[in-house]
């Protein structure tokens, strides 16, 4: 694909929540690198839920540029669902996301057109700079590298895709971090380039605290279950199951041993303090977990193989 050519037919997302004191730049620079590089395609501002204006400045900004439309949230859902929005409200092939912050350059957007033109799906940027959450977000792209194996090392920064990596995909709230590691599991080809990472010119970053850690870290926990086990879930469960069971034969034996075999061979009989009840109670509720995560683990296979004829179904119909 030439450079002009890839740099028409395509969308860019911009969700947004209570961004007013920015959106008269944003709106200014994105005007200007449109013009300044030949861009031919949309804006899509997702107002997510902004309870300053943010929405009717930008439209005000904007007004006379017919490529910009501003979709709204009627409360804040969060950047997932406004990057899900925004993507169906978009007529372009291409979509690439784009921080409302203005803590990324607009002149960044060719360039990841153009790596997206070399034949890539998903063109991930890797933030070069300082920045407050360095070291949090480097732990957590350093796990989920190790994790899920994918081959970039950057998550939660701008990206470029096309709209076709987005179908069958599905996004829960706040799995926009995982989006590239869910894209690569379905098998779409990823990079990643370079991109300055620039200081945020007003507010404040709407990630943060501890609270934002914790909830990363179980997303990270839930989506590589999926990843790993979703397809297979008798893995998990029937392996554990058999595990449990396993050792309450163990300690069913043990306690044969102590009360009956033991005595007979010549060595004083040893009864523990409390006697062999609570050893039996033992057994009973290994084995009972046992065979219940057994079961669980067969009844989670027939729904894996209900969801995965419905996909084929999904496919042969698009």
């Amino acid at each position: 694909m030439s450079e002009a050519g890839a740099r028409r037919d395509f969308t860019l997302i911009v969700p947004a929540f209570n961004e007013a004191a920015v959106v008269p730049d944003l709106v200014r620079e994105l005007r200007a690198a449109f013009v300044e590089h030949g861009l031919d395609g949309e804006v899509i501002l997702v107002d997510d839920g902004s309870t300053d204006s943010t929405a009717e400045i930008a439209e005000k900004h904007a007004e006379g540029w017919e490529a910009f439309r501003v979709v709204r949230h009627p409360r804040n859902l969060g950047k997932t669902e406004a990057m899900v929005t925004g993507a169906a409200a978009s007529n372009g092939e291409r979509l690439v996301l784009f921080d409302a912050d203005l803590q990324h350059s607009p002149d960044e957007i060719p360039r990841f057109l153009d790596k997206l033109a070399e034949g890539w799906d998903v063109v991930t940027g890797r933030k070069v700079g300082s920045y407050d959450k360095r070291a949090i977000s480097s732990v957590y792209n350093r796990l989920s590298r190790r994790i899920f194996d994918v081959p970039v090392s950057d998550l939660n920064s701008m990206k470029a895709f096309y709209r076709s990596v987005l179908d069958g995909l599905l996004l829960r709230h706040d799995w926009h971090r995982f989006f590239v590691v869910l894209a690569y599991a379905r098998g779409a080809t990823v990079t990643e380039i370079d991109i300055e990472l620039l200081p945020r010119r007003a507010g404040v970053s709407k990630f943060r605290g501890p609270i934002r850690i914790l909830v990363g870290l179980i997303d990270l926990i839930s989506v590589w279950f999926l990843l790993l086990f979703s397809r297979k879930p008798l893995q998990l469960f029937g392996g554990t199951g058999i595990t449990l069971a396993a050792a309450g034969v163990l300690v069913a034996s043990v306690t044969v041993y102590l009360r009956f075999l033991h005595p007979m061979i010549g060595f004083e009989s040893y009864v523990p303090p409390m006697g062999y009840r609570p050893l039996l109670y033992l057994v009973m509720l290994l084995e009972t977990l046992g065979f219940l995560l057994v079961g669980f683990g067969l009844v989670s296979e027939q729904v894996a193989q209900v969801r995965d004829e419905l996909e084929a179904i999904r496919k042969r119909g698009m």
